[in-house]
């Protein structure tokens, strides 16, 4: 890792910061609740926007078209292009009661 400073105390590192928002994600076959990891000031579409095959997601669960659970795992990366939808399923992004 490297970390240097500038003349007005500001730093900078390779270490790209972020921070887990809980999200339901619907593929073309399943649905996942878990974590995607989106930089700090960052939104989940920018995110979403990266130009990389896979997503990562933390605390993942998996689920069938019938609702029923089919796998859990710490970590998992889906392809984004079998991503149908996405929604940050976080209520305190949207203040109390879930609403904007």
């Amino acid at each position: 890792m490297s970390l240097e400073f500038n003349e007005k105390g500001k730093y900078f590192t390779d270490i790209i910061s972020k921070v887990a928002v809980p999200a339901i994600i619907q593929t073309t076959l399943h649905r996942i609740e878990g974590a995607i990891h989106v930089r700090l000031d960052g939104r989940v579409k920018d995110e979403l926007d990266q130009n990389q095959a896979f997503l990562a997601v933390t605390s993942a669960k998996v689920y069938d078209t019938n609702g029923s659970l089919l796998y859990e795992a710490e970590f998992m990366t889906v392809a984004r292009a079998q991503i149908v939808w996405v929604i940050p399923s976080d209520d305190t992004a949207y203040g109390e009661g879930g609403r904007p």
